[in-house]
């Protein structure tokens, strides 16, 4: 009997390590969805010289080294879907067209999810612990911002102030280790 408990926990063990690790779902793009992340290599962003953003085994990994990574292109209003991890006291963040800024940070008494340099707080705490992988789906369209962070509503159509009609996606760092993957987008006309 305890041997098969013992075998049945260690099976439990072994399948949340490995439902937590990047899989053979992740980087494939969603139905109207672009893919800004092929899990290989860094197409679409641009070029990090140094190497300190990298695809390393289909997660688009930072060292926290170097500057913040910019993308190729610019979006107008869209919806972003992003899974992220970060390691105890990280910081960082998306820049939508370039300007205000998602919060990403492991703050615990006030979460990520709000808007930066705008000082919007998140409406509630959603954030996993750190190092553990997070979801946000963020909708920009006609200057409102919408942020679900795992599945649960932080930010309700917060009205930014951006001073161009389009610009890059821009993930900011504060010199901590930084962890992406499944970054979809889908433009909104």
């Amino acid at each position: 009997m305890t041997s098969c408990k013992t075998l049945s926990m260690a099976l439990l063990s072994f399948i949340a390590l490995f439902s937590t690790a990047p899989g053979a779902e992740d980087n494939q793009p969603l139905a109207g969805f672009a893919s800004l992340f092929n899990g290989q290599d860094m197409t679409a962003w641009k070029a990090d010289p140094e190497g300190h953003w990298k695809a390393d085994s289909g997660v688009m990994v930072y060292d926290g080294k170097a500057t913040n990574l910019v993308s190729e292109k610019s979006f107008g209003d869209f919806i972003l879907l992003i899974d992220w991890k970060i390691e105890k006291g990280g910081n960082s963040g998306i820049f939508l067209r370039g300007e205000p800024q998602v919060e990403i940070w492991d703050n615990q008494s006030m979460g990520s999810g709000g808007i930066y340099p705008q000082h919007h707080k998140p409406l509630k705490v959603a954030d996993k612990p750190a190092g553990q992988w997070n979801h946000f789906e963020i909708e920009l369209e006609k200057g409102l911002v919408t942020v679900h962070l795992n599945g649960e509503l932080v930010l309700d159509k917060f009205e930014c102030k951006f001073n161009k009609p389009a610009g890059p996606l821009v993930f900011q760092h504060h010199g901590t280790p930084l962890w992406f993957k499944n970054i979809y987008l889908k433009e909104l006309k």
